[in-house]
């Protein structure tokens, strides 16, 4: 697929079919995850596939927002392992779990899998709730699958400002 058609279409997905996506798809989606670029190429990331009964409770028992999707990534890095940026006020953590999350999100619509970004939840009893261990921090979640008959673009989707609103040459 063209690129400019995938950052284009690609929209958030908020009613799921039942159908698990493919162990063919799911892969695509994690090796870009897994060849997204990384402050200092540390790679912190830490990527958990929820598919079970049991791990997708876990879900709906912190957000309303799974919307019915069968599959789940937690996206979460290890903040023992981030780069310190100059200044010592910020690390690389949730900047580079977000460029991981991202490449995942753009790779699933390539495969022809809908996603949906949930930050609509409580990270630190979502990990404890999975038992994570405790040098990890959730950034997000991300839901996969494919869209029901129901779900489609919300009405303000391609509502995009001007590029003269947004950008600025100094």
């Amino acid at each position: 697929m063209e690129f400019t058609e995938v950052i284009k279409n690609r929209y958030s997905c908020k009613n799921y079919s039942k159908t698990q996506i493919s162990k063919e798809q799911l892969e695509a989606i994690l090796e870009a995850g897994r060849v997204a670029p990384t402050a200092k190429n540390l790679q912190e990331q830490h990527i958990y596939v929820i598919q079970s009964p049991e791990g997708l409770a876990k879900i709906d028992g912190v957000t309303p927002c799974r919307y019915g999707a069968p599959t789940v990534l937690v996206v979460a890095y290890d903040k023992s392992n981030v780069y310190t940026y100059p200044g010592e006020k910020r690390t690389s953590g949730i900047e580079d779990a977000s460029i991981v999350a991202t490449h995942m999100m753009l790779a699933a619509y390539n495969a022809g899998v809908d996603s949906c970004w949930l930050n609509c939840f409580d990270p630190e009893k979502l990990a404890g709730d999975l038992d994570l261990p405790e040098n990890e921090e959730i950034l997000m979640l991300l839901d996969l699958g494919f869209a029901s008959e129901e779900g489609k673009p919300l009405p303000n989707h391609y509502a995009r400002k001007p590029l003269s609103e947004t950008v600025s040459y100094l």
